[in-house]
């Protein structure tokens, strides 16, 4: 079974950066679309950041734009996260999925990866 591979979490203080980076593990077809989401110790997981393939269009949660850029090669079922401006509340296990078409589900979700950010 196909499964995203998160890494590039750290310890980081706020207003510094951090580069997020995941890929598929083993063979599998190209990804419809990407996305990064986020889940903060006793809340719920949220989305953060997505990209389709193709026109290769992104989208923000309100919380990150301007801060937060994905980019990827969907087609190799990678993708990256640049997080500048860090702020505490982005604090979070970062998690990377994928969607093989329109009308499925986000699915072959990793295992995170943590971000922490001090104050």
């Amino acid at each position: 079974q196909v499964q995203m591979v998160e890494s590039g979490g750290g310890l980081v203080q706020a207003g510094g950066s951090l580069r997020l980076s995941c890929a598929a593990s083993g063979r599998t077809v190209s990804s419809y679309a990407m996305a990064w989401f986020r889940q903060a110790p006793e809340k719920d997981r949220e989305f953060v950041a997505g990209i389709t393939y193709g026109a290769g269009n992104t989208r923000y949660a309100d919380s990150v734009k301007g801060r937060f850029t994905i980019s990827g090669d969907i087609a190799r079922n990678t993708i990256n996260l640049q997080m500048n401006s860090l702020k505490p509340e982005d604090t979070a296990t970062y998690y990377c999925a994928r969607k093989v078409s329109s009308n499925t589900p986000f699915g072959s979700w990793g295992q995170g990866t943590q971000v922490t950010v001090s104050s």
